[in-house]
Parts: C-alpha cells; sequence; structure tokens
C-alpha cells in the first residue's frame, strides 16, 4: 500500500491518476469498496492541498469569476459523497469497474482533449465566462465526491472552453476546485465512520513522500511513457476488477 502510493505521488508529480493505483489496491488488499474510495479520498487530499501551494504564483491574476466555480464544487462534492454512502455496496461493486475505466479513457485522451479545446478557443474567442460552467462544475463535483478520478481533466476541458489557455494557471484553479471537491467529501467520509485510519494514514505519507522526492525521478522519465503505462495500468485494474464480481 505505502510503495503504491509513493509511485502514485510519483505519477501525479508528471500527470496525474494517481487514484487509479490506490484505489484499486485498497480493494486487493481486502478493504470494502465503499471504505477503498473514502480512504483514497481522505488519503490524496494533502497531496492535492500541497499542489494548490505549488500553483500560488500562478493563482494571481485569475479572472475572479472563476472563484465562483468553488460554490458548486462544494455542493457537489457534499452531494456525491452523500450519494456514495447511500449506495448499496453490491450496486457500488458492480460500478466501480466502470468508474475506473471511464477515468482511465478520460486521462488517456486528456491532452488530445485540452488541444481540442484551446483550438476552439482560438478559433471562436469566446467569452471568458460562460454561464452553463457554473451547473457542469457542479456534476463535476458530484461525480468528484462520489469516485473522484479523472475529475482534473473534466475541469481543464471547462476552463479551455472559458477561453483560459494558461496552463499552469489552469491547473492551479483545477487544483484549488479539486481540493474543494475532496475536502467536502473527505469532511463527509470522516464523520460517517467509512475511512479505515491506518490505511489512510500509510497512504497519506506515501503519497506525500512520492509527490515531492518523486518528483525528480519523474522529470527524467518520458512523459508519454509514462502516460502510457498509466492507461495499460488502469485499463488492466479495470478489467480485473470486473473479472472479480
Amino acid at each position: 500500500m505505502f510503495v503504491t502510493a509513493v509511485v502514485a505521488g510519483g505519477i501525479n508529480s508528471v500527470a496525474g491518476g494517481g487514484s487509479l493505483l490506490t484505489f484499486p489496491t485498497l480493494i486487493w488488499l481486502g478493504v470494502p469498496s465503499i471504505n477503498a474510495n473514502a480512504t483514497n479520498t481522505v488519503a490524496i487530499w494533502p497531496g492535492t492541498l500541497g499542489s494548490v501551494w505549488g500553483y500560488r504564483r500562478d493563482l494571481k491574476g485569475t479572472d475572479p469569476h472563476v472563484y465562483a466555480l468553488i460554490v458548486p464544487s462544494v455542493i457537489g462534492g457534499g452531494a456525491g459523497a452523500a450519494l456514495l454512502r447511500l449506495t448499496p455496496p453490491g450496486v457500488f461493486d458492480v460500478i466501480v469497474p466502470v468508474l475506473v475505466a471511464f477515468a482511465t479513457f478520460l486521462f488517456m485522451i486528456q491532452e488530445p482533449l485540452q488541444r481540442r479545446f484551446n483550438w476552439i478557443v482560438a478559433e471562436e474567442a469566446g467569452s471568458h465566462w460562460l454561464s452553463w460552467t457554473m451547473f457542469y462544475q457542479l456534476l463535476v463535483g458530484v461525480y468528484g465526491g462520489y469516485f473522484g478520478a479523472g475529475i482534473g481533466i473534466l475541469m481543464l476541458a471547462a476552463l479551455g472552453l472559458m477561453g483560459h489557455t494558461d496552463i499552469h494557471r489552469m491547473n492551479g484553479v483545477k487544483n484549488l476546485l479539486a481540493t474543494c471537491i475532496n475536502a467536502v467529501a473527505a469532511i463527509y467520509f470522516i464523520f460517517a465512520g467509512l475511512v479505515f485510519w491506518g490505511d489512510a494514514i500509510v497512504m497519506t505519507s506515501g503519497t506525500i513522500i512520492g509527490g515531492v522526492g518523486g518528483a525528480m525521478l519523474a522529470r527524467r522519465m518520458d512523459r508519454n511513457a509514462v502516460r502510457r503505462v498509466v492507461v495499460v495500468i488502469g485499463f488492466t485494474l479495470a478489467a480485473s476488477l470486473m473479472l472479480r464480481l
């Protein structure tokens, strides 16, 4: 569990998608799927918060309208967490492989998707604020509170359509909103008693070490190669989880 968390932290420093490793690992080690999801959310939150700190300079000068997305993020995160608790374990066990495969697919098409949205922005020079993004972010928040993997990709797509092209600033905003979603969901899971604290502590220490120390090693690796590895692992995990049903 610790080793997987360290690797996930290193992957997050390069491409994101660490949850595609940590969440299935918890299930493989015998943690019930709903508890695994809750424990994973609590464990990765400190790393997300650290990413916000890392992008603090890029967040300066951000369009103030963007911060309004915090509201649907918080509401959606809480609603998704509550929905997870209401989901029968047997139903969630069936949904999990689909969610992992969906998150892996989002991860796989992240860069082509973002290039497409940036092209649309450049061609149309549309408004920097689209009213539908509030509702869109609410849906992202619900998904994030319920499962979480892949929300960053969804948010980058929305920010691209809003007219943002600075990837560092977009990542800063994305991490801020993800922190809000995960924080609300984590608080709910803690009070609901769904978190396995021993596992959460081990994973948290691993993701922090991986995110800081592993970043140096990760930067020496080919970024596309790392992404391909994550995609293969993600689809393999989804298939293995499906075979366990």
